[in-house]
């Protein structure tokens, strides 16, 4: 089989001029076949057309998620142990949680989650970063957001979870510790190994990298506008 254009690509071929930034829009797609359709995403196998050709891509319609570093008044960040099946280990993690109460702003789930899964709230929010976790077969798009000036809630963490949520032990690790952890190989969570080494950075740079936390996220309009989000279904519909 030959392709046209066979052969090496001249290298100004593929040089870059314009700006670098995320963006452009989606290549046409002929066709869409569901696959599976779960209770947490569904996977999808698309017909996309090329500049030569039509490929077939699965991928994983993720409704998307927040993580929360929350750092105390000592720059300790606070990590939760949870077990995470597909990989078969307990992972130690920042409080996080999928995007899946239909209209409820990122903001928002991000304190949810760091009240049901820590037990504790925030009076400072920013926005740390921005995050695609596997682009190459899954819509899933992170937010990470600091939270500091922290405070216990005085009933605890509510029993909201189950199965791996039911008991999630956690722990304070300073921040260059955890850093440090996080080089060695020791943690690695998307979430704990971005939050962690951005939150270091931005601290570093006196905190002046930080965002708003209702901060726009283009990324996430992208793939709303583009029909690249997991919505689950109403019962009956």
């Amino acid at each position: 089989m030959t392709f046209a254009g066979d052969g090496p690509v001249p290298v100004d071929d593929e040089s870059w001029a314009g700006p670098v930034g995320d963006g452009g829009e989606p290549r046409p797609v002929r066709a869409r076949h569901e696959r599976f359709t779960g209770a947490v995403w569904s996977i999808v196998s698309d017909e996309v057309e090329f500049d030569s050709s039509v490929s077939t891509r699965d991928i994983q319609l993720h409704p998307g998620a927040v993580a929360i570093i929350a750092l105390d008044d000592r720059d300790r960040v606070l990590l939760i142990r949870q077990y995470r099946h597909p990989v078969g280990m307990w992972l130690f993690e920042p409080p996080a949680g999928l995007l899946d109460v239909s209209g409820e702003r990122p903001w928002l789930t991000a304190a949810r989650e760091l009240a049901e899964e820590a037990g504790y709230e925030a009076a400072d929010w920013h926005v740390l970063v921005d995050v695609f976790l596997s682009p190459g077969g899954s819509s899933e798009g992170l937010r990470i957001y600091l939270a500091r000036d922290l405070r216990r809630l005085p009933q605890g963490r509510p029993r909201t979870g189950e199965a791996e949520e039911a008991h999630l032990p956690r722990v304070w690790v300073d921040l260059d510790e955890a850093r440090d952890l996080v080089l060695a190989g020791r943690i690695g969570s998307p979430s704990g190994v971005t939050g962690i080494l951005a939150a270091c950075v931005a601290r570093d740079a006196g905190w002046s990298s930080l965002r708003a936390i209702d901060a726009e996220w283009p990324a996430r309009e992208h793939l709303l506008r583009h029909d690249r989000v997991f919505e689950r279904r109403q019962e009956g519909a």
